[in-house]
């Protein structure tokens, strides 16, 4: 990396002399293949809570603040404060053969004076995890960001304990910062936290390996894949 300097014989940072604010997401659905993704609403409720119930060990709530829910009540008081909460936008992952809604995903820590913007809260139901869905809709929201909404950064927290999400953020293209030591508090327990982000200079490659991995050529006629999600991004880094 080019050493910048002042008058003064500091290092500096590199100079960004044409940046623009980013925009705030709106709320308009994004299109794949294979799910859409949209704004959460009232009318995604039931799909989301029959999805979820799929899991009868309430295993993908254990690293989220909430849940998982003793009953229908206490999901709808969570589910409407989740709608409702202005510090996230939620989207749910419709699929596009069945029309239901099996999993969230939401911008959060939204900065655009700055560039920065967080994906997380994440809670994809079992029909959702391992498919091609699952995959396309991180990409859609990841492409919302740099294409349409000029991003600089796009990071991605989770308790350091949970090696899942850590591993789907590097398959993603993500790359590890650092750990933070008893980062917050959550259902009574500690939480370091792993930070990891994805770079604006960084996306080009990594889109063109997402739009590799989703390409109908990749998968055999039983639907597996030819080549890995993260074997694809390393080539495109590599090539770039």
């Amino acid at each position: 990396m080019t050493t910048h300097t002042n008058t003064l014989g500091q290092p500096i940072g590199f100079p960004v002399p044409d940046w623009q604010p980013a925009r705030v997401p709106d709320r308009t659905p994004m299109e794949g293949r294979y799910c859409r993704v949209e704004t959460i609403a009232p009318g995604h409720r039931d799909d989301l809570y029959d999805a979820f119930l799929l899991d009868s060990e309430g295993r993908n709530w254990t690293y989220l603040p909430q849940g998982p829910f003793a009953s229908r009540d206490a999901f709808d008081s969570w589910y409407a404060a989740h709608c409702a909460d202005p510090s996230r936008i939620t989207h749910a992952i419709r699929d596009r053969t069945t029309g239901k809604s099996i999993g969230i995903a939401s911008y959060l820590r939204v900065d655009p004076a700055v560039g920065s913007i967080e994906v997380g809260y994440i809670n994809f139901a079992p029909p959702l995890q391992r498919t091609r869905m699952a995959t396309e809709a991180m990409y859609l929201m990841m492409a919302r960001v740099f294409d349409d909404l000029g991003y600089r950064r796009y990071e991605w927290k989770c308790d350091s304990l949970n090696a899942p999400s850590r591993a789907a953020a590097l398959r993603l293209g993500f790359t590890f910062e650092g750990h933070f030591r008893q980062a917050t508090i959550y259902k009574n327990r500690n939480r370091d936290t792993d930070w990891l982000s994805i770079l604006d200079s960084e996306w080009p490659a990594i889109r063109q390996g997402f739009e590799a991995w989703l390409a109908e050529s990749n998968f055999d006629d039983g639907g597996s894949q030819r080549a890995a999600l993260a074997d694809l991004i390393e080539a495109k880094r590599k090539a770039a």
